[in-house]
């Protein structure tokens, strides 16, 4: 049975950081893509930051770039999201998936696999 489990979200202040884990069972992460996504009450879900875990490529949305980082840790099975200077507007659910497609990207349709997700809040 394939598992995402997501863990590290919480409560901060505007410019406050927190990292998000990715933690998956069931299937090796290594050689597919993995991303975050989010989704804010009453807005639809938005891709945040993709890896691909073969070639360490990464790929953010814009409103990301410069203050999320991605990254893999392979012999834990496990991706991370590193947020700094955290906005208001980053309040969401956050959720991890994991897509066996080749150019998944930030392609929401192309994620095969999903978490349930991590609130993170942030507070002006």
């Amino acid at each position: 049975q394939v598992q995402l489990v997501e863990s590290g979200g919480g409560s901060v202040q505007a410019g406050g950081s927190l990292r998000l884990s990715c933690a998956a069972s069931g299937i090796t992460i290594s050689d597919k893509f993995v991303a975050w996504f989010r989704q804010a009450p009453g807005k639809e879900r938005e891709g945040v930051a993709v890896i691909h875990t073969g070639t360490s490529s990464t790929a953010y949305a814009d409103s990301a770039e410069g203050r999320f980082t991605i990254s893999e840790d392979n012999a834990k099975n496990t991706v991370y999201l590193q947020m700094s200077s955290l906005k208001p507007e980053d309040t969401a659910m956050y959720c991890c998936a994991a897509s066996f497609h080749a150019r998944a990207w930030l392609k929401e349709s192309a994620y095969n696999y999903w978490g349930q997700g991590t609130q993170v809040t942030v507070s002006s």
